[in-house]
């Protein structure tokens, strides 16, 4: 018989127990939690936990402890259970009512059982094959279900061998265990649906997240990916800044709560660009809006070609009765002059509108002289200046494609996502979420936008998505207006931001000396971006 003392340490530990599986967030330890609990407290060799299968007609091998044979299988032991699933019902559709770990789930009742080989109402024939093989004997059982509020049961708690607390031999479940046990599996599963309800509302929270990002995804492929592959290299570098354990930044860590907030930051830092106007997003060229204009201005010399070579005809016709084949020719000539040159103007054009290479000085001017020393005939067949203004400002873009105002534009996309962030209710868990996703434009010196932050006003995990976003847009491979840049180059473009005041010097050092850098290379860069990096090259 169980005595005073030992029952109430046993409650004490069932108290204690209680406390410590509502805190666990990770499903795997909390399972493995349950059942050395229960395995404790009852002072049993061995436990199994089954959780119900999706349908609701097997349980499912979920955690498998044995102390006598060394046995640790599920949870966090690293060893997988391959064991078939328990079926809740026979072929014809009867109660499977021969196993005890489903009696205990189909009746929703708890199962004491003192000794399974004198057991005759149920089938222990696969204990006592298993019992042969390993020189084990299975004798006391119990069985008891995980029954959630609405009284639906969430998996069976199977606990073998009770073993005398003072000289260890095997006797049967007592009474008290089997309360015990009852009750640590009534707060098992109140833990079970608690956490199974956040798993849920996170996924949810996360579909309304990805929901956001296919929408920007289907608007312009150019930025779906960007969205996956900066949350990506944020993470990345976070759990490297978190291994550290030299330097400045030897202090930082986080828990799997913060890495939670970080990667909610991260899905969502760009999610201000469903406001941006996908013209200005998938500006290719200078001249593009809804389709490139450079096609107006092929047309509109097409049409001068054609009048240069009409007037040409005109003025030789005009001189066939004084049958000058001198002056014919000089017409033609003359024609042919403006013809080629204008061809000339048009290949310019061409090259300017790409925004692939720096314009000088004399570029900008030539766009601009022959925007208006040409002029042409519209559809309404009024002359007109051959470049209209807008055209212009387009094409005396410097580098890039975007002008001022279409930069503004795009810079306004951090803007949105501030005023969109801000405005939710977040948990105190994800409270951060703004202040990460927000600052990734911010520069170390307080030059960046939109706030103007300097490098002590931002967390770490703020200038950690500073960088990931940065060098995530040096290497894209499928932005419209440039191919994505080899290692080398954009690692050294990365090292000027870090002298520079743009980017965290301590973080680079990080993303150099850890290999974040060649680890998201190798992931997600085409083989011929992936050359040699030498750091002593930057100097």
């Amino acid at each position: 018989m169980d005595s005073v003392a030992d029952l109430l340490r046993r409650l004490e530990q069932l108290n204690s127990i209680g406390s410590a599986l509502s805190k666990e967030r990770d499903i795997a330890r909390l399972l493995e939690s349950i059942v050395l609990a229960a395995k404790t407290i009852t002072h049993a060799d061995g436990g199994t936990l089954y959780r119900m299968s999706e349908d609701g007609k097997a349980l499912r091998f979920e955690i498998l402890r044995t102390d006598s044979l060394e046995i640790a299988m599920g949870g966090t032991s690293g060893n997988p259970i391959d064991f078939p699933d328990l079926p809740l019902f026979t072929e014809q559709g009867a109660n499977n009512d021969s196993l005890v770990a489903a009696y205990s789930a189909i009746h929703k009742q708890t199962v004491n059982i003192a000794d399974a080989y004198t057991a005759e109402s149920f089938d222990f024939s696969g204990t006592r094959r298993f019992d042969e093989r390993t020189n084990y004997r299975s004798q006391s059982f119990l069985s008891v279900p995980l029954k959630d509020q609405d009284g639906e049961v969430l998996g069976v708690l199977q606990l073998i061998n009770a073993k005398h607390p003072e000289h260890g031999t095997v006797v049967s479940f007592s009474s008290a265990d089997q309360s015990l046990a009852e009750s640590l599996a009534s707060q098992a599963a109140i833990a079970i649906t608690n956490r199974n309800l956040t798993i849920q509302l996170e996924e949810l929270f996360e579909s309304f997240i990805n929901l956001i990002n296919l929408a920007i995804d289907e608007k312009s492929h150019y930025t779906g990916g960007h969205c996956q592959r900066v949350p990506a290299l944020t993470m990345m570098l976070a759990e490297a800044v978190n291994n550290t354990k030299n330097g400045p930044l030897a202090n930082f860590s986080m828990d799997d709560r913060d890495r939670y907030e970080l990667k909610i930051a991260g899905l969502l830092h760009d999610c201000g660009k469903v406001t941006t106007p996908v013209h200005v997003v998938d500006k290719a060229t200078k001249l593009h809006t809804l389709c490139d204009r450079i096609d107006l201005i092929d047309t509109r010399i097409e049409v001068l070609k054609r009048d240069h070579e009409i007037a040409a005809l005109r003025a030789q016709l005009a001189m066939r009765d004084v049958k000058d084949t001198t002056a014919e020719s000089e017409l033609w000539v003359a024609c042919r002059g403006r013809i080629d040159a204008l061809d000339s103007d048009r290949q310019f054009l061409r090259m300017a509108n790409r925004g692939a290479e720096f314009m000088s000085d004399a570029d900008l001017q030539r766009v601009r002289s022959i925007g208006t020393r040409n002029t042409w005939r519209n559809v309404s067949g009024v002359e007109a200046e051959f470049l209209s203004a807008d055209e212009i400002e387009n094409l005396t873009i410097r580098a890039g494609t975007l002008t001022a105002g279409e930069r503004e534009t795009i810079n306004y996309h951090i803007v949105a996502t501030n005023k969109m962030l801000e405005q939710l209710p977040w948990p105190k868990h994800l409270k951060r979420v703004p202040e990460y996703a927000g600052g990734h434009h911010e520069r170390m010196d307080g030059k960046g936008y939109p706030k103007g932050l300097t490098r002590d006003q931002m967390s770490v995990q703020a200038r950690v998505m500073g960088i990931a976003d940065i060098f995530e847009a040096l290497t894209a491979r499928d932005r419209p207006y440039k191919p994505g840049m080899k290692l080398s180059q954009a690692m050294g473009i990365m090292y000027k931001f870090r002298c520079n005041g743009h980017i965290d010097p301590d973080l680079f050092d990080v993303f150099v000396t850890e290999g974040v850098y060649l680890r998201y290379a190798q992931q997600f860069l085409d083989p011929w971006q992936v050359d040699d990096v030498n750091p002593s090259s930057w100097q």
